[in-house]
């Protein structure tokens, strides 16, 4: 498995918006648990496991910074 931004293209080629737009929304969610934000994510805007789970993955590995 790549590294989480090895995701970030066909996030964003399918789901139509920049990586930013997702580490801003994940951003307003980081008192969340990891799966939480997965759950979110893929209810919320029909989002995949997996590429809910790599900008999870991403933003949690970054402390928060986005």
């Amino acid at each position: 498995m790549g590294s989480p931004s090895s995701y970030f293209p066909s996030i964003e080629a399918k789901y139509g918006q920049p990586v930013e737009h997702w580490l801003k929304l994940l951003k307003s969610m980081k008192a969340m648990k990891h799966m939480d934000m997965v759950a979110a994510l893929k209810t919320d805007h029909g989002m995949g496991h997996g590429h809910a789970n790599a900008l999870v993955a991403h933003f949690k590995a970054e402390g928060s910074k986005a």
